[in-house]
């Protein structure tokens, strides 16, 4: 029987949320043809995309898909 799957560490989900937000950066730096620097791909990311990211994560989390 295997083990349920950890939830990770908080470490770990910050890694995940610092990558979506390098991901969101690379859009958004693509689709205008310059780079727009990380505190712009931040502050959009989080007002815009974070609720539902994080809302999404947890779901992959309960359902051990994560």
């Amino acid at each position: 029987m295997q083990d349920p799957p950890s939830q990770p560490t908080p470490y770990q989900e910050f890694q995940a949320e610092l990558a979506e937000i390098h991901r969101h950066k690379w859009l958004v730096s693509e689709k205008e043809g310059r780079d727009v620097g990380f505190e712009r791909a931040l502050t959009e990311w989080a007002e815009n995309h974070r609720e539902k990211w994080r809302q999404a994560r947890a779901r992959q989390l309960t359902e051990g898909r994560a």
